[in-house]
């Protein structure tokens, strides 16, 4: 058995001195980071925040959940992906040179050390956590009357619903199910002396923890059941019990060109999804030897990727805990602003008649802006018709229930939803039935091509003539992440996008070939030509020039080695990434003008930014949409970019980046080898500039302004006169409960 332990960020790349002559140029793997190595990077930062008792400790527990859901997704999508890659015998390299099994050998020794050190770190928030009043505690520490209670809430709400399964020669091994919790038990039968093994499922309806009757102090539920196995094994002896967990390949794979139905043939591939090979084995550290090898025998998983831990498994369950804290750990109230320019019951449209308008979330409010534009077009009489595309949505979506308003109606409206938009798959096949149902007119755009554009179009009758009003983001139409999510998204009537949208549509509902837009830059149609040639013209500006982008991924090659060479040509490049980077800055010969970081904090940085130009006199280039800078992004996904003119909104996006560049509080450098220093600057004990206090700070400052001087201002709720119909709601409820 392999135990996972710290390792080196990057594979050894040699050569990464400076070049020996002015035509000479670096190797490939000297070039590139490792993709899957970087986002175990970034992974890292958010355990950096998940230990820094300077952030509040509910955030520092949120950032622990968050780190534990993303590996679990890694492992689920990435890992299984260079797993199936191994069993198939390719022996492609990813661009910095490694295989897929030696890029499963460093990920093994980079995720047990970062394992290690969310156990760590779990112990010490546990501690910190009951100092504020909320315990959990262990079953063996319990008194007398505890174990009462917890034995007569078992017996009432938990037994009911418990299903053991032996293994025996005639009961084979049970399937494990994707990430549930699963209690490995052995029995002896006192009579015959008969050693068994059987398994009991923790079932995931079960709350995480199980409160005891003063309120704050909670039992893992696995350890209730581990209590009470008696009473699902009678007659039998208990020898011991060990808890453990699987994770499954959980990634689609659906053949859209033998899909004669692309709903029926997602739904097969979420029920296939149950059945996916096995990438993970977590188990407590206490399991003996056989019962983990049997273990790893039956579930047929990779010895290397075998976790054991001391705390509890399944970290990304502290997120029921948070709900539970007392008031005085508490967040303070980021309530968002409405946008100056849609406050206090603006007509939107007369609005939009006027000037492009910038909103920025979740700073200003997404249902004040977003929400409230597919509301008011869904009951506006001069509206003839909605389209828009959903990629993740949300539970009680209400921008989906304007839709469906605005087709009773009778206006014509059209959603083109992205059924494999990834673990939102089961929720947008529920949505996308709701819709037509409603009369919506719904398509799943493109064969081969996700659509990840966000983008809605309104038309409406101005008099004698039409007009489209545009709403082009960064983020999805889900109110609930507009409220943690950092986004852009523009709002016009610019004639030009206008008719750009409406041709996109047209594309992906219908067929034909991609138009010739004429201000929006369009994946996979124009997107990385638009970007080659803006860096290619600063290259050309020599050191004149000037690059600064703002992206949630930078992995494509191409794109990489334009930067290069452009910061070979004197170029002053700013990258502030979140997530995977593959560009190796500052590099000698390579990349010495190119500096990344990444800002990592309360808000999820998830804006896309590109700025070209704009120093000594040259013309500034700006522009806002969907497209990280992956292959993916550029190559095989319907994304948008609009390019920003006005002056004013120039300005503000120019300042979110320079904000940017200046965080010290929550910001990260990247290194040459793919490592990353946090800036942590500390003043007389007050830590340095944080940008998302600044916005979170002007924000409410101008909130204040404007109430000073209409000292009744009101902000509409547009949300409630569109709330769906209860039997809708429950039928959704009812169809998928957990979704």
């Amino acid at each position: 058995m392999i135990r996972p332990s710290a390792g080196v960020l990057v594979h050894a790349a040699p050569g990464l001195a400076s070049p020996s002559g002015p035509d000479a140029w670096f190797t490939r793997v000297d070039r590139f980071v490792n993709r899957e190595l970087s986002w175990l990077e970034f992974s890292r930062r958010l355990l950096d925040l998940a230990d820094d008792d300077r952030t509040p400790l509910l955030e520092q527990i949120t950032f622990l959940v968050i780190f534990a859901e993303g590996l679990d997704e890694f492992f689920q999508v990435r890992v299984a992906g260079l797993e199936d890659q191994v069993a198939a015998g390719m022996r492609t390299r990813s661009p910095d040179g490694m295989s897929p099994g030696e890029q499963l050998e460093a990920i093994t020794a980079r995720a047990g050390g970062l394992v290690d050190e969310a156990g760590r770190i779990f112990g010490r928030l546990l501690a910190a956590l009951a100092d504020a009043g909320v315990v959990l505690t262990d079953w063996h520490t319990l008194d007398q009357a505890d174990q009462e209670y917890l034995a007569d809430h078992y017996e009432r709400t938990i037994l009911p619903i418990l299903t053991p399964l032996a293994v025996t020669h005639g009961h084979p091994f049970p399937y494990i199910s994707n990430l549930s919790l699963n209690l490995v038990v052995r029995v002896r039968n006192p009579r015959t002396g008969e050693v068994r093994m059987a398994r009991v499922k923790v079932p995931p309806l079960l709350p995480r923890f199980v409160p005891l009757p003063d309120g704050h102090r909670y039992v893992p539920v696995e350890q209730v059941i581990a209590a009470h196995l008696e009473s699902i094994f009678p007659a039998m002896a208990i020898l011991e019990h060990h808890v453990f967990r699987v994770t499954r390949n959980a990634d689609l794979s659906v053949d859209e060109d033998e899909a004669g139905d692309l709903l029926a043939a997602v739904e097969l591939e979420l029920h296939r999804r149950r059945f996916g090979q096995a990438v993970r084995l977590e188990a407590s550290s206490a399991i003996p030897a056989d019962l983990l090898e049997m273990l790893v025998a039956e579930v047929d998983v990779p010895e290397e990727n075998v976790y054991l831990t001391d705390v509890v498994l399944d970290l990304a369950g502290l997120r029921s805990l948070l709900a539970l804290a007392p008031a005085s750990l508490a967040l303070p109230a980021t309530t968002p602003v409405p946008s100056a320019r849609f406050a206090g019951g603006a007509d939107l449209f007369a609005v939009l008649d006027h000037e492009d308008v910038l909103v920025h979330h979740p700073y200003e409010s997404f249902t004040a802006s977003v929400e409230a534009f597919v509301v008011r077009a869904a009951v506006d009489p001069d509206v003839l018709a909605i389209k828009q595309t959903l990629y993740r949505t949300g539970e009680d979506s209400p921008i989906v229930a304007a839709l469906i308003r605005a087709s009773q109606a009778g206006k014509q409206v059209t959603a083109v939803v992205e059924l494999q938009a990834r673990f939102d798959e089961q929720a947008n096949i529920a949505w996308a039935r709701a819709l037509e149902e409603a009369g919506v007119q719904v398509d799943y755009g493109l064969v081969t091509l996700k659509t990840h554009a966000k983008i809605t179009l309104v038309v409406r009758r101005s008099g004698d003539h039409i007009t489209r009003y545009c709403h082009i983001g960064s983020g999805n139409y889900n109110s609930v992440t507009a409220r943690t999510y950092e986004d852009l998204g523009l709002f016009t009537s610019d004639p030009a996008v206008g008719a750009d949208l409406g041709e996109l549509f047209n594309l992906l509902t219908g067929s034909g070939d991609p138009p010739s837009f004429r201000r929006l830059v369009v994946s996979p149609v124009s997107t990385r030509s638009y970007l080659m040639e803006a860096i290619g013209a600063e290259e050309r500006a020599g050191s004149g020039g000037r690059i600064v982008l703002k992206t949630n991924g930078l992995t494509d090659p191409p794109v990489i080695d334009a930067l290069y060479r452009a910061s070979q040509a004197g170029v002053s490049i700013d990258l502030i990434v979140r997530g995977r980077c593959c560009l190796r800055p500052g590099v000698p010969g390579l990349s010495d003008g190119i500096r990344v970081r990444s800002i990592v904090g309360r808000h999820l940085e998830h804006s896309r930014i590109f700025r070209f130009g704009g120093v000594g006199g040259r013309p500034l280039r700006v522009a806002i949409g969907s497209p990280d800078l992956m292959e993916r992004n550029l190559d095989r996904r319907i994304e948008v970019i609009v390019p920003v003119d006005n002056p004013g909104l120039q300005e503000r996006l120019v300042g979110i980046l320079d904000g940017a560049l200046a965080d010290e509080a929550n910001s990260w450098a990247v290194q040459p080898d793919g490592s990353s220093v946090r800036h942590d600057q500390v003043r007389d004990g007050v830590p340095g500039f944080s940008v998302q206090d600044r916005f979170r700070a002007q924000a409410l400052e101008s909130l204040r302004l404007r109430r000073e001087t209409t000292p009744f201002e009101t902000v509409p709720s547009p949300t409630e006169p569109v709330t769906p119909e209860p039997p809708r709601r429950r039928w959704w409820q009812r169809l998928f409960p957990r979704s």
